[in-house]
């Protein structure tokens, strides 16, 4: 983690390792391990004592007073008010400290938006950024709008600025290497946001930042293999395997949704024909709508809440997209078996319809390991809870 330049708030250690709120440090991982263990337990069962987050932890006492100690010097977290017990010391209780918060700014094809929130990942304010007519001037818009937003809650602390991208990025160069549905400039706005703002600000690609949430916020176990699927304008894929998000040289591994299916098939942003993405992705979906009704498709989330009411020709289009979904879950679980494939994006909020449709079209063909296939948690808001992954986990990458 990166923290305002205070002698007093020191970043969080760092590791090689991505912590998790289910394991403790080994000889293989260093003691800081257990420190983001502390600090996720009091993140999800605050308020907490001393002794329950020596119980919930597995932890010794003595080590867990130690880490507390440290957290509380450096404000990570704060003492409550003490606890009634029948006999002995009362124990006081530990929050997450709620001044203390991220920035989250979620790029998105159609629409970027950008939130405020606590080191838990709790949103407590967000707002669309609006883009300008022209395109060239949306990187300003964003800077206007965090600069906005910062004034707006002067009585915060805020440790940085987290960045989702609909792309591959090279931080060093800060220039997209991939980005085939984003068309408008956005080169050195990790630099440019830096510039306006003072803060330490990471950026990554949102399936990428995504599948570090689901390790960060305790939602995964971190000790199993996951694919982060996110489905938007087009879909891309985060990848942890043994503890670590899997990059590949340059940065661009996960990009499922640029393997071909169809070589005679439409033609992708990417250049070629009959991508994944293509016949999967919420685009897919409302032109499969198109093609069905004869007419322009509603946008993607009202064609979802057409479909759960029982119009069926949305639910048909949903289905033909989710149909094609099931058929890409199932070449990522046959070249990397994850332990499960955790799917983000507005799809999610129709899971219960949608769940099963994938799912069944992954099991069609023969799978050596099937598995799980669950929506992220937090629906929609999964893409800016991400965000603050990025800030929390920039240290341990």
């Amino acid at each position: 983690m990166k923290v305002q330049s205070e002698a007093k708030d020191r970043p969080m250690p760092t590791s090689h390792y991505i912590a998790n709120n289910h394991q403790s440090a080994s000889n293989k991982m260093p003691r800081q391990i257990n420190r983001n263990l502390i600090f996720n337990q009091i993140r999800t069962k605050q308020p907490i004592s001393r002794a329950d987050l020596s119980r919930s932890s597995g932890l010794q006492r003595s080590t867990v007073s130690l880490i507390v100690e440290e957290l509380l010097a450096e404000r990570w977290i704060v003492e409550g008010p003490t606890g009634q017990i029948p006999r002995g010391r009362r124990p006081t209780f530990l929050h997450i400290n709620g001044q203390r918060s991220v920035l989250a700014l979620d790029i998105h094809p159609a629409q970027t938006t950008l939130a405020v929130t606590d080191l838990g990942g709790k949103i407590l304010v967000q707002e669309v950024v609006v883009q300008p007519d022209n395109p060239k001037k949306m990187v300003s818009a964003i800077l206007d709008a965090i600069r906005k937003m910062i004034a707006a809650h002067d009585d915060r602390s805020f440790d940085g600025i987290g960045i989702n991208l609909p792309g591959r990025f090279d931080p060093e160069s800060e220039k997209f290497i991939f980005a085939p549905n984003i068309d408008w400039p956005i080169g050195r706005i990790k630099s440019r946001v830096e510039q306006a703002t003072g803060l330490p600000v990471v950026v990554d690609n949102v399936a990428n930042a995504c599948a570090l949430s689901e390790i960060w916020f305790g939602y995964s176990d971190g000790m199993h293999d996951l694919v982060a699927v996110n489905v938007s304008e087009g879909i891309g894929t985060g990848i942890i395997a043994n503890g670590r998000l899997l990059r590949g040289v340059g940065g661009v591994a996960g990009e499922f949704g640029h393997v071909q299916l169809d070589p005679n098939g439409l033609p992708c942003g990417c250049g070629s024909r009959g991508c994944w993405e293509t016949v999967a992705s919420n685009r897919a979906g409302m032109r499969y709508y198109s093609e069905i009704a004869q007419k322009p498709s509603p946008p993607f989330d009202a064609l979802l809440q057409m479909a759960e009411s029982g119009e069926p020709t949305a639910g048909e289009a949903i289905d033909k997209m989710c149909k094609a979904l099931g058929r890409g879950m199932h070449m990522i679980a046959s070249a990397l078996a994850p332990s499960e494939i955790v799917v983000v994006g507005d799809i999610t909020t129709a899971w219960h319809l949608a769940g099963p449709v994938i799912e069944t079209e992954m099991r069609k063909n023969r799978l050596v390991r099937v598995p799980k296939l669950r929506p992220a948690r937090g629906g929609n808001q999964a893409r800016l809870r991400s965000a603050v992954a990025l800030v929390m986990n920039e240290n341990q990458l």
